[in-house]
This record gives structure tokens, sequence and C-alpha cells, in this order.
């Protein structure tokens, strides 16, 4: 089973640019389905964008569609998430969700299918 660690999140202005990547230790990345979901307070985490195990699927929230891209790297045992043209209604803790799947292809879409979570990390998109 694999840990997962975000990293990147930060301060932007909006209409600018963010990475956020999540490096996951343990056997199998390869394996698994990636997920990015988030959070704004006073809300429910929401899907963001997934990946399959293989990295040729992925999936998109309308809300982040052409603006922002899920990548991941098998040999690094990490996953990212490229924003661009950030908007303030993106600020949320954004948080890194994995799930083994057997089908190399497939993208889990609801936070209910992944058990594997990181701890978050802080996007904020001023205004």
């Amino acid at each position: 089973q694999v840990q997962l660690v975000e990293s990147g999140g930060g301060l932007v202005q909006a209409g600018g640019s963010l990475s956020v990547s999540c490096a996951a230790s343990g056997r199998g990345f390869s394996s698994y389905t990636m997920g990015w979901f988030r959070q704004a307070p006073g809300k429910e985490r929401e899907f963001v964008a997934a990946i399959s195990a293989s990295g040729f699927s992925t999936y998109y929230a309308d809300s982040v569609k052409g603006r922002f891209t899920i990548s991941r790297d098998n040999a690094k045992n990490t996953v990212y998430l490229q924003m661009n043209s950030l908007k303030p209604e993106d600020t949320a803790v954004y948080y890194c969700a994995a799930v083994y799947t057997f089908s190399k292809n497939y993208v889990a879409r609801s936070p209910h299918e992944y058990d594997i979570w990181g701890q978050g990390t802080q996007v904020t998109v001023s205004s």
C-alpha cells in the first residue's frame, strides 16, 4: 500500500498558474488510479481530476476542464496537477488520493472509490 504526500500549494493571483505534486511511497504505484480532490471551507470535498494507473486515461471536473492538467510519472512515483488560469473559486485544500485498480485504464471519479488519501495542500487564489 502506498502513502501520499502533497506539496506545491501556495498563494497565487487570479489568472496565474500553480502546480501541485503528490509523491507516493511504498510499492506498486503504477497499479493505482490517482485522483485530485479539493475542499473549500464549508463545502463538501469535490472531484477535480483523475488519471488511470497506465496514465493513458484522464478525467476532469467540468469546472476545471481546459485549465487543469493531471499527469503522472510512474518512475518517480508522483502525480501532478498543473493549474492554469486560476480563479478565486479554485481556492481550497487540494487532496491527492489513490486506489488500487486491476484495470490499468480505469479512472475512478468518486471520492468513495478511493481509500488512500494525502494530508492536503492549501491553494489560495486572490482576486
